[in-house]
């Protein structure tokens, strides 16, 4: 909603500090949406403030200026790149030797972020079960990417 990263995580704490001081009103029910309305108003909160002070960018070049401006490239290099690659293709490995119900679990909980209950549905299984899958999976996970093979040397 904010276009910044800066924004959205000064957003998002200011969305949780309010719902932290107002939790008494809430009323029970569904909690996430009632969170996200609580996010949604910081953002209009912080588009509005911009609106009112407007940014005037430190990059771009003075008015009736011809100048550029060479910006630092932000962008991972390539050592960063080869080493995300790596840890990404261990992770992969490392999930693949879990049981196919752990691994199910764990990726719908951890990198899809399914609620519990979406997990027992979609697996047919009880929330119970799902929690004992994914905490077997995580510690699994865990030893397997602790082993001394995966360590790197420095």
């Amino acid at each position: 909603m904010l276009g910044s990263s800066v924004s959205a995580e000064d957003a998002t704490q200011d969305a949780f500090l309010s719902a932290y001081r107002h939790i008494s009103s809430f009323k029970g029910g569904a909690f996430r949406p009632w969170l996200m309305r609580i996010a949604s108003n910081a953002c209009v909160d912080e588009l509005r403030r911009r609106g009112r002070r407007p940014a005037v960018s430190l990059d771009a070049p003075l008015p009736g200026s011809d100048d550029t401006i060479d910006v630092a490239d932000t962008a991972a290099g390539p050592e960063t790149k080869a080493l995300r690659r790596e840890q990404q293709a261990t992770v992969q490995a490392a999930l693949l030797r879990l049981p196919p119900d752990q691994r199910l679990a764990v990726v719908m909980c951890d990198m899809q972020g399914f609620a519990y209950e979406e997990i027992a549905s979609a697996m047919r299984t009880s929330v119970g079960t799902v929690k004992s899958r994914i905490a077997r999976g995580r510690e699994k996970l865990r030893r397997e990417l602790e082993a001394p093979e995966h360590r790197r040397s420095v």
